[in-house]
């Protein structure tokens, strides 16, 4: 780019500038352009530097606006302004890239750097009479700038790796050497107006690396926060989302560390952390991440905090950003999800609007997944009580046997003696009248071993697990007339009580399901030992399930499957029912090995 338009300090306009006009306000409307880019971009993302990037652009602008007020009127003054703006553009770009790639703060040294180009312009325009004296350190100071703004995209696409800070680096390189050959080519007339196309041609290139820029945070912003969104959408305990939630952020360039703070009680505590990051759990951010944790607790809104200490210097949980996002619940903050790491804000060319809805769906889904733990909690205490309900009820139902067995049946057995012997001296009418009560007896001493065996088999206290389900099938067949098939092992692994009853009852209930639904001919009762479980299964040849598909029927509660699932899940099993129209049915009740006792 044009320092000065002058042979020496001649400041005539040579009859060649006219040439120059077509191809500077070619110039100047893709700069304005550029203006207008930039300034949609600050005014969409709110970034400070797309405005500093509109800034450098406008100056620019104006910039070619005064040479060509000084190629018209040939006045000095415009020639001043020239060189004045043109060392505020360089400095403007430079002022964009530090504040891109590192969050540069204002320091008040910077003053330095915007007087120089107004105080030597003044020296070099009115004051020397030597033109390379004059455009040397001006060349220099805007070939340095433009240098050193390469370096800053370079450095950044190192970090991160980034495609745009490449074409931006490359591009600021080559315009760096172009502006060295302004003394010795330009400023006497060769390259018009081939130089201020070349001009635009690295506007262009810093333009698209701009862009590009632009699209791959965008880019990268989206993927991590879809795979947030996604991670959102599945129902977990609340440490595994705190997990899920984590993770995407490591993906975004130059994060080292996520981490979760909540607040419980108005008390905050970090609740899980990954990256540099894992270890933080259970103690306080400190450094930049508390600066920025404590911020967003209070504004509700993304903050960023820059540490402008070197990194050699910084001291332990202090980082060159962090990012504190806002988690939402129930209206109020409830916590930030935390980002640190050696680059500046992750979230670059994202909305703020977007961010604060991203942390109100956090939110959500913390607040789901703390539902969904204690609704888990809640579950297990009904299985518990559902457990403990099954055991009170098979302790009471043997207490009730005990009884009936021990003082009931013993009554009616000590009856039935007396009464045998009144029959022996009684009179033939009176012994008549006595059978009958004999008989009504027995009557009563059947019913009393039918209820106690229903209330706990006798077959399982005398004969052991295996034999009473051999017994069991072998009475059932008798009595239905049903052909009945058992395959079971010589032994198997000792099971505690409960588990035993609860596959006696599995089998009883499944045979008399058979009899009452099947209409079959056959049943198969096999016993087998199947990765760590007892299986029982009972398959008859029948009609198939009535009316409903099995699974409907086992969700419905039909078929006595209530009260067995309860028994069974109540020691860690499982029941299930399996079959088709006209293929029969098979019950599957799975136990685990070993003295499973109730909680």
């Amino acid at each position: 780019m044009p320092l000065f338009l002058l042979q020496g300090m001649d400041l005539s306009v040579p009859a060649s500038a006219t040439s120059e006009l077509a191809a500077a306000f070619l110039q100047t409307a893709i700069t304005l352009g550029l203006v207008l880019v930039c300034a949609f971009l600050y005014r969409q993302y709110r970034k400070p530097y797309f405005g500093w990037l509109a800034l450098a652009w406008a100056l620019y602008a104006v910039r070619l606006g005064a040479i060509l007020s000084f190629v018209y009127t040939s006045a000095p003054v415009w020639l001043y302004w020239h060189q004045v703006i043109t060392g505020w553009t360089a400095l403007a770009l430079l002022g964009a890239a530090l504040v891109f790639s590192q969050g540069l703060r204002w320091r008040h040294w910077y003053w330095a750097l915007v007087l120089f180009p107004p105080l030597w312009s003044y020296v070099a325009i009115y004051r020397l009479d030597n033109f390379l004296l004059a455009a040397g350190p001006a060349v220099l100071f805007l070939s340095m700038a433009t240098l050193w703004t390469g370096w800053v995209f370079l450095r950044y696409h190192r970090l991160v790796g980034s495609a745009g800070a490449v074409v931006l680096a490359v591009s600021l390189f080559l315009w760096s050497l172009h502006h060295l050959d302004y003394p010795w080519l330009r400023a006497r007339g060769v390259w018009n107006p081939w130089g201020y196309y070349l001009d635009i041609v690295f506007e262009l290139a810093l333009g698209l690396g701009i862009l590009l820029l632009v699209l791959e945070d965008v880019r990268r912003g989206l993927g991590t926060l879809s795979a947030l969104s996604s991670d959102l959408q599945r129902t977990e305990r609340g440490d595994e989302v705190l997990e899920r939630l984590l993770e995407p952020p490591l993906t975004l360039p130059g994060v080292r560390g996520s981490a979760m703070y909540l607040l419980r009680n108005g008390q905050g505590r970090l609740a899980a952390g990954a990256g540099l990051c894992a270890q933080w759990p259970l103690k306080q951010p400190v450094g930049t991440a508390a600066r920025a944790v404590s911020q967003t607790l209070v504004t509700g809104r993304p903050e960023f905090v820059r540490d402008d200490v070197p990194r050699r210097a910084r001291r332990d949980g202090w980082y060159a950003y962090a990012a504190a996002l806002p988690i939402f619940m129930g209206g109020n903050v409830a916590g930030a999800l935390l980002i640190v790491g050696d680059a500046r804000d992750p979230f670059a060319a994202l909305d703020e609007r977007f961010l604060v809805a991203l942390g109100q769906q956090m939110g959500a889904a913390l607040e789901s997944a703390d539902l969904y733990q204690r609704l888990a909690e809640r579950s297990r205490e009904l299985e518990r009580l559902a457990a403990r309900m099954v055991q009170q009820h098979e302790e009471e139902r043997h207490r009730l046997s005990r009884e009936l067995h021990d003082e009931t049946g013993q009554v009616f057995s000590a009856v039935r003696l007396k009464l045998g012997v009144m029959r022996e001296s009684a009179t033939e009418d009176e012994a008549r009248r006595l059978d009958d009560a004999l008989a009504l007896m027995d009557k009563g001493i059947r019913s009393i071993r039918n209820v106690t065996n229903d209330l706990r088999p006798s077959l399982l206290d005398d004969l052991g697990l295996l034999p009473a389900l051999r017994a069991l099938v072998h009475d059932f067949g008798e009595q239905s007339g049903l052909y009945t098939r058992v395959s079971a092992p010589d032994e198997v692994p000792d099971l505690s009580d409960e588990a035993e009853v609860a596959l006696f009852r599995a089998l009883q209930e499944g045979l008399s399901n058979v009899a009452r639904h099947a209409e079959a001919r056959s049943v198969t009762v096999r016993v087998r030992l199947d990765a760590g479980r007892l299986v029982l299964s009972v398959r008859d040849d029948g009609r198939g399930p009535p009316g409903a598909h099995p699974q409907e029927l086992e969700r419905r509660g039909h078929m006595g499957l209530a009260g067995m699932r309860e028994r069974i899940t109540a020691l860690g099993g499982t029941v299930a029912l399996r079959g088709a129209p006209g293929e029969g049915v098979e019950l599957v009740v799975r136990i685990p090995l070993g003295d499973v006792e109730a909680e």
